[in-house]
């Protein structure tokens, strides 16, 4: 199940349909969906979040606290809508782009992803973009 929860005044108004997509990616991945909650927040929650628990004081768009066992991906996905909105304007793209990328990027986590070496990011980006291409078709 995949639940939406917002701590701030945004919401996505096709919660079904991202819910659908998220599943496709889990199952073209190989996986099954378990709970899985996204949480829409602002940086000032976020950020909280990332000094409390990471120990990192700077600001981000997504942390993910992975739950999964096996092949039943499970976590919460914590987003700053305000990061979101910095991030699509810094890379000229359309802000609900932007907040779709983050929100896969998070699942890819949890499908085993990493991003942290040059080309482990080429095939997270790479991902991503397949990913993105299935939201609009």
């Amino acid at each position: 199940m995949i639940d939406f929860n917002y701590e701030t005044d945004f919401t996505i108004a096709n919660e079904e349909t991202i819910s659908t997509w998220i599943t496709k990616v889990l199952t073209e991945e190989g996986f099954k969906e378990g709970e899985i909650n996204y949480v829409f927040c602002n940086d000032e929650y976020l950020h909280k979040l990332n000094v409390e628990f990471l120990d990192h004081d700077t600001l981000t768009d997504v942390i993910s606290f992975d739950y999964t066992m096996g092949k039943l991906i499970s976590g919460d996905i914590f987003i700053s809508i305000d990061r979101v909105r910095d991030n699509a304007k810094y890379f000229k793209v359309d802000f609900i782009n932007e907040l779709y990328r983050v929100m896969v990027h998070g699942i890819l986590h949890y499908c085993g992803y990493k991003d942290k070496s040059q080309e482990d990011a080429k095939t997270m980006r790479a991902k991503e973009n397949h990913y993105l291409g299935l939201i609009n078709s």
